[in-house]
């Protein structure tokens, strides 16, 4: 069974005040080379990213990280996403902070945990 970990990238980028604000594509490219270098144990990661963040990573494979863009708000693309992930049979894990988008995934058979689970794995 494969498994894949679907990140939020706006709710992940946005859990620590380091100016990501002043910078969000390159918040975002930090983050996307961070996940393409950590020790994550999933075998696939989708990375979503949306709005000015999207500027900061292109579209597609990158070894293990699959960088997608949202065509709006995040939330529709991490929960089609993560159901298309269950729906193959993988094993899908989903890093939010949002306590409705964790409610949504879970809802399609994923697991929720918070930013810190995952920046604990990559820092």
């Amino acid at each position: 069974m494969s498994t894949v970990l679907v990140v939020d990238g706006a709710n992940v980028v946005g859990s620590r005040p380091d100016g990501w604000w002043k910078d969000r594509a390159g918040a975002a490219r930090r983050l996307h080379e961070r996940l393409l270098v950590g020790d994550t144990p999933q075998d696939e990661v989708v990375l979503v990213l949306e709005g000015a963040a999207k500027g900061g990573v292109r579209a597609g494979r990158d070894g293990h990280v699959r960088t997608v863009p949202a065509k709006g708000v995040g939330d529709e693309t991490i929960v089609a996403e993560a159901r298309a992930a269950s729906g193959r049979g993988s094993r899908v894990t989903v890093v939010t902070a949002d306590r409705m988008l964790q409610a949504r995934v879970q809802g399609v058979g994923a697991l929720a945990v918070g930013p810190s689970w995952l920046l604990d794995l990559i820092d």
